[in-house]
């Protein structure tokens, strides 16, 4: 599927698929991510996806213009889980907004676990 721009010269579409390799890349970035998670839907279990993986950690809604994340992360254990997640926010929303040119209505932020540092 494709979120499409229509300005004065023409239209562009932009596949889900690059919008979600956008917010997982700069998810990655932030202080405190250990990676996206995916939860097996029979036992309610997260389990820590690969980097290859990691657009399967997010899912995205669309409205005209706008688009809405939700990513689900795994933490490093002893971190402030707010502080994490209000700069993941703030991180996704600008390289999202910067890069496609999409206004990002919102980021919702699950924390499906804790890794202990080993």
């Amino acid at each position: 599927m494709n979120c499409k721009i229509t300005n004065d010269y023409g239209q562009i579409a932009i596949d889900y698929e690059v919008i979600l390799k956008i917010a997982g890349a700069a998810a990655m970035e932030c202080y405190g991510i250990v990676g996206m998670a995916a939860k097996n839907m029979k036992d309610g279990i997260a389990r820590l996806l690969k980097k290859e993986s990691q657009t399967k950690g997010i899912s995205l809604t669309t409205q005209e213009n706008a688009v809405i994340l939700d990513i689900h992360v795994i933490v490093l254990y002893g971190t402030s889980i707010s502080v994490i997640c209000e700069s993941l926010i703030d991180t996704v929303k600008y390289k999202v907004e910067e890069a496609t040119g999409l206004q990002v209505l919102a980021v919702n932020v699950f924390v499906d676990g804790l890794k202990l540092d080993e």
